[in-house]
């Protein structure tokens, strides 16, 4: 949309641009086009658009992608383009504000995308609800003003480099792509603009625990001059980890790389199955089709034969009625980084079901304290791994504790979203998940 354009628009929907809502329209075509194009945007695609405004980036796209999603804060812009897109089935938009969305609704509509010109005054807010883990999204293309991307895309050592840095560049590949000029917007802002492209990262940093990485890089940074070792949790002895990392007792956080800090995040996370997947030597019980134990076998045997052996999976549903899935860890040898039941494992030999979900509830998800209640009973089959399966359900409203090389990430999802997800996307699940919802949403 050229600056004309924008201006009737503007007068049509009456709003008169707000700076405290850090409203500055883009009214160069040519960067909007091109903006569009770093979206890499496929027929398949759908497309998150936070901050439409009039739509000059949305305008790039329809026909483009099979779904433009437009979040817009403002009421009045929001049903101008409501009006405007009315003919357009592929674009929806919501009156919500960007920084309190609920970004679970999205994940049925993945293959997806993000894309915003974001407002400078709430710019970091809507990233951190959008972009932090988990999130559903394969690529986003931000712009913001030039020193926010600049903290983003900061090293070690510099003024820009922090909290908001070490938290986007734990998940996100961040490069900078052009400065736009005040120029291109209108009303003109005081400042320059940069557009950046974020790729997920995929193999580039060992697991580690997410709570526990942001916990420590917001001690590490609450007085940036301040000695790291003053700041952290004083469980762990710094001395040690400074010498087992080969580090100044002095550093300061800011001198950290960030795999640095992912190292000091594993260093103090004290779960004691952090490293432990699974092991292969682990003793199964082999079973026959009516559940009846025959023999012995390790878990590697197990696997590799397609014996029949015992496993559980436990439902943990809160007071809103949403269960709690887990994202599995790329270390798992089986269905590893897809999305799973809270809790699920194998019978050890000799252990009985109850007995193992009780288990793996506080192994897995630091679940304690509660009694699950056993609601469907699942024969072997090849989507269950060859499993007899028992599903128990618990009512729990805990915070997760989970080992980082088990569980990469949880959600809390309701009922029918998870419907609406598992239908349009099931490959995101583990099959044997799939074959326990369907029993217990009473489905054949």
């Amino acid at each position: 949309m050229t600056e004309r354009e924008i201006r009737e628009a503007l007068d049509e929907a009456g709003v008169r641009p707000n700076r405290q809502l850090g409203q500055n329209f883009l009214c160069d075509q040519n960067v909007a086009r091109w903006i569009a194009d770093q979206l890499l945007p496929e027929e398949n695609d759908a497309v998150v658009e936070v901050g439409p405004g009039t739509g000059a980036l949305t305008s790039m796209l329809v026909g483009r992608v099979r779904r433009l999603i437009l979040i817009e804060f403002d009421s009045r812009l929001a049903a101008w383009l409501k009006e405007r897109f009315k003919d357009e089935p592929s674009v929806e938009v919501h009156h919500a504000d960007g920084a309190k969305f609920d970004p679970r609704v999205l994940w049925k509509h993945r293959p997806l995308k993000f894309l915003g010109n974001l407002p400078y005054s709430s710019g970091g807010a809507i990233m951190r609800n959008f972009l932090n883990r988990p999130h559903p999204f394969e690529r986003a293309v931000i712009m913001l003003q030039k020193e926010v991307i600049d903290r983003l895309g900061a090293g070690p050592g510099t003024k820009d480099y922090g909290v908001l840095t070490l938290r986007i560049q734990s998940g996100w590949k961040v490069r900078p792509l052009k400065i736009v000029p005040p120029e291109a917007f209108h009303p003109q802002p005081q400042i320059d603009s940069t557009v950046a492209v974020l790729e997920p990262l995929k193999d580039e940093l060992p697991l580690f625990d997410g709570r526990r990485f942001d916990e420590l890089i917001r001690r590490g940074f609450s007085q940036r001059r301040k000695q790291l070792g003053k700041q952290l949790p004083d469980e762990i002895s710094w001395s040690e980890v400074a010498t087992k990392m080969a580090l100044s007792p002095q550093i300061r956080g800011e001198q950290l790389t960030l795999s640095q800090w992912v190292e000091l995040t594993r260093h103090y996370d004290l779960h004691p199955l952090k490293d432990v997947p699974q092991k292969g030597s682990e003793l199964f019980d082999v079973v026959d089709e009516h559940d009846q134990v025959t023999g012995t076998a390790t878990r590697a045997e197990v696997h590799a034969q397609g014996l029949l052996h015992r496993a559980v999976h436990v439902f943990a549903i809160n007071r809103r009625g949403d269960l709690l899935i887990q994202k599995r860890s790329r270390m798992k040898d089986a269905h590893p980084g897809v999305w799973d039941s809270s809790v699920s494992g194998h019978l050890d030999s000799g252990e009985d079901y109850l007995g193992a979900a009780r288990r793996e509830m506080a192994e897995e998800m630091g679940i304690e304290g509660e009694e699950p209640q056993e609601v469907a009973k699942l024969p072997p089959s090849e989507a269950t791994g060859w499993e007899h399966i028992r599903l128990y359900m618990v009512r729990w409203d805990g915070t997760p504790r989970f080992p980082c090389s088990e569980v990469e990430s949880v959600m809390w999802m309701p009922a029918g979203e998870l419907d609406e997800w598992i239908n349009r996307c099931p490959s995101d699940f583990a099959s044997g998940f799939l074959e326990c919802w369907k029993a217990a949403r009473g489905r054949d």
